[in-house]
Formats: structure tokens, C-alpha cells, sequence
């Protein structure tokens, strides 16, 4: 059973204003529920099957969201930065209201999958390192990528600063004097793909995430733009 919510808590929630404000908005006999006029703030409502108005408005709740967005160069991951626009500054007013967070960063230089949202639960489903969620980047090297490369990532590799990473997964899409490579990971170390490759003596030159976990970026999303997942993928996040 849903849990019963204060219909000033349930408005303020939504972005219908500040307390005071839906207090107001309550006492002038705008808000109704069900069809009938309600002036106690402190109205216990179910706020998924009651209908909630305003001014005539149908309030439509929810209490998570879920966005898939196509991160472009130049903006980090956070919610907020003092030097330089994030991610969130891309979204419109309407989810803002939630206090949205990115779930994991990308590098400001790294493009790709980034899911936004405000579970807290599922973000730490999918960023803990116990959990072994793995994450898959599209890279273009500045060196020859060959097959024995493939069996070196396999089994891990040593860091600059000594760390051993776990086993990952690389496939070559063109070997050149710029290679193209797929690789799956399932850790989130500081610019972990980049200095995988500084280890053996090459640089990243573009990086793209496209898939985390169960989750892969829609291709129809061009940098910068983003979507709510829809039902089938929220439930691949939560029951993977």
C-alpha cells in the first residue's frame, strides 16, 4: 500500500511553490482532491491514485526520475561546479524540481551514457564497486591495437600508481596507426580507460561510454540531448 503523504508536502514537492506558498494556494480554495475543495494542508493523500488538482492542473506525481542523456564534451559530471556548466544545467525546469544527480561521471572531455537521476538506492546498486556493473566505452588510440593487446587486458593491468585493475574485455574494431576499440570494464577508477592504455604506451584520443549494466545509449540521442528511460529499461537497472 502507498504510503500517505501531506498534501502541502506532496505540492511542494512537485515545484507548486514553497510551503507558504501551497499553504496559500490550499487556503484560497484552489487545490482540490478528488473533485472536492481542500483547505487542511495537513490532508493525508495517496498521491499516485488520488487525483490532485491545482487551479484546475492535474498534479501528476512521482517520486523518482530517470534520464538517459547523450553527455557532450565540455561539461563535467556534477551537480554543481563554481567554473564551468555540468550536465544538469542541460536539463529543463521540470526535472530540476526533482534534485536530479548524475548516477557516476564521465571526464568533461568523455562523451556518452550517462543515466541521471535522483534514486539514491538504485544509483549505489549500480556504483558499487561490489556490484561488478560493467560499463562499455568506445575508444579511438593513438597506436596499433593488436590481438595480443586482448589477451593483456584480459588478465588486468598495473596503473601509474600501482593499482592492478581487474580483468577487462577489449575488441578491436580497426587496428591502424589510430585504432578503434570497444572496451568493457567493470570498475570506475580516475581515468581508468585512458591510463589502461597509458600502461602500454598509448593515448585515448576520443572516448564515448555506450552501454552501463543492462543499459545502452539510445543511438537517436545526438550530444547534449536526453530522455527518460522508459519502463522496460528502468526495470533491466533495478532487476538486472
Amino acid at each position: 500500500m502507498a504510503k500517505l503523504e501531506r498534501l502541502d508536502k506532496v505540492l511542494a514537492n512537485m515545484g507548486y511553490g514553497s510551503r507558504k506558498d501551497v499553504k496559500n494556494h490550499i487556503k484560497n480554495g484552489i487545490v482540490k482532491v478528488n473533485g472536492n475543495i481542500i483547505k487542511d494542508r495537513e490532508t493525508k493523500v495517496n498521491p499516485y491514485e488520488d487525483e490532485i488538482t491545482i487551479n484546475g492542473e492535474v498534479v501528476n506525481y512521482r517520486e523518482y526520475i530517470y534520464l538517459m542523456m547523450n553527455k557532450p564534451q565540455g561539461l563535467v559530471s556534477s551537480t554543481d561546479d563554481p567554473l564551468t556548466r555540468t550536465v544538469i544545467d542541460l536539463l529543463s525546469d521540470e526535472y530540476l524540481i526533482y534534485e536530479p544527480f548524475p548516477v557516476g561521471r564521465l571526464d568533461k572531455d568523455t562523451e556518452g551514457l550517462l543515466l541521471i537521476s535522483n534514486d539514491g538506492k538504485l544509483a549505489h546498486e549500480l556504483l558499487s564497486p561490489k556490484k561488478g556493473v560493467y560499463k562499455t566505452y568506445f575508444a579511438e588510440v593513438d597506436g596499433t591495437v593488436e590481438d595480443d593487446h586482448v589477451g593483456i587486458f584480459n588478465k588486468g593491468l598495473t596503473l601509474d600508481d600501482g593499482y592492478m585493475t581487474l580483468p577487462a574485455r577489449l575488441e578491436i574494431l580497426e587496428s591502424g596507426i589510430v585504432s578503434k576499440v570497444n572496451l568493457t570494464i567493470q570498475e570506475g577508477k580516475y581515468h581508468q580507460v585512458k591510463r589502461m592504455f597509458e600502461s602500454i604506451g598509448m593515448k585515448v584520443l576520443f572516448l564515448k561510454r555506450i552501454s552501463m549494466g543492462p543499459l545502452k545509449l539510445d543511438p537517436s540521442l545526438e550530444p547534449g540531448e536526453y530522455r527518460e528511460l522508459n519502463e522496460e529499461e528502468i526495470n533491466m537497472l533495478k532487476f538486472r
